[in-house]
């Protein structure tokens, strides 16, 4: 135990604590987000997808009562007949279209024989930097509108709604947030305007059927937890080698041997003699008899 006592140096616990953080974060955090929405966005491709094939259902099918919500089918096409209510509206601000930023302008839509909507009727682009444009209101009366159904969205708690240049302004289209402003029951799921409909706007795109990169990010956070571990654990085992290699090193010149071979070396051997006159003599012409 005693030649691993250097991992409860500081700077070793320092090191181990951080790969642990890093490993744990990695696992319950950054893994789990990145999955997380691969998740969601292979759900609505392929809720999308089937929604090209399938054919438009009264609203109130999916929306029954004014609390309903119908998250298991967005995205569906769906048609409402209704009325628009007067002098109600809003804007959602810094929505993104073809890489601009626009107004979605949204109203409550009361369908006969069923809940209250709210509708997105398209996107208007700001005028003079932020300002929103003259928007003309929707029509009155009885009017049938096709559309897809939309989840609310979540408000962001640290931006809170506003009324500039006279219009209600928002930051994301919450049924509920939208509901308490304008004083309306709202359903919880929402109707985005196809192309060509009463009180429709600028038309918003479907989105790309493209799961993106969050499925390989994912398994890439997962590697990375799983690799930070083996890598302290490998720092930890060559340390181990290198002391162990000078306690070699150290006991062998203790022992007066030189440090890191194992056989003496070899004695030198003297040098030759040089030869005799005699001797010269007789290697050249023979011994005499």
């Amino acid at each position: 135990m005693k030649r691993l006592a250097f991992l409860l140096r500081p700077s070793w616990l320092a090191l181990a604590a951080v790969v642990a953080l890093f490993a744990y974060l990695c696992f319950t955090v950054l893994a789990p987000w990145q999955l997380g929405k691969n998740a969601r966005v292979s759900k609505e491709n392929d809720q999308i997808s089937a929604s090209m094939t399938a054919d438009p259902v009264p609203v109130a099918t999916l929306l029954p009562h004014q609390d309903s919500t119908a998250t298991d089918h967005e995205w569906s096409r769906v048609t409402a007949t209704g009325h628009y209510l007067p002098g109600k509206q809003a804007l959602a601000r810094l929505r993104m279209v073809q890489g601009a930023t626009v107004f979605e302008v949204v109203a409550p839509f009361a369908v006969d024989g069923g809940p209250t909507v709210l509708v997105d009727r398209g996107w208007v682009a700001p005028q003079a930097g932020s300002r929103p444009p003259e928007i003309d209101a929707p029509p009155s009366g009885t009017v049938t509108l096709a559309a897809r159904l939309r989840d609310g969205e979540t408000a962001p708690p640290d931006k809170a709604p506003f009324v500039a240049d006279g219009a209600q302004q928002v930051y994301a289209i919450d049924p509920g947030q939208l509901s308490s402003l304008l004083g309306v029951p709202l359903a919880g799921s929402y109707l985005q305007l196809a192309a060509d409909q009463p009180g429709g706007l600028g038309v918003l795109e479907l989105p790309h059927l493209d799961s993106g990169p969050f499925l390989s990010y994912g398994i890439q956070w997962i590697a990375f937890g799983i690799v930070a571990p083996l890598g302290l654990g490998y720092f930890a085992w060559s340390e181990i080698q290198a002391r162990r290699r000078e306690r070699a090193a150290a006991e062998a010149l203790s022992a007066g041997e030189p440090a890191g071979e194992d056989t003496p070396e070899p004695q030198a051997q003297p040098a030759p003699r040089a030869p005799s006159v005699e001797q010269k003599l007789t290697d050249r012409y023979g011994r005499r008899r």
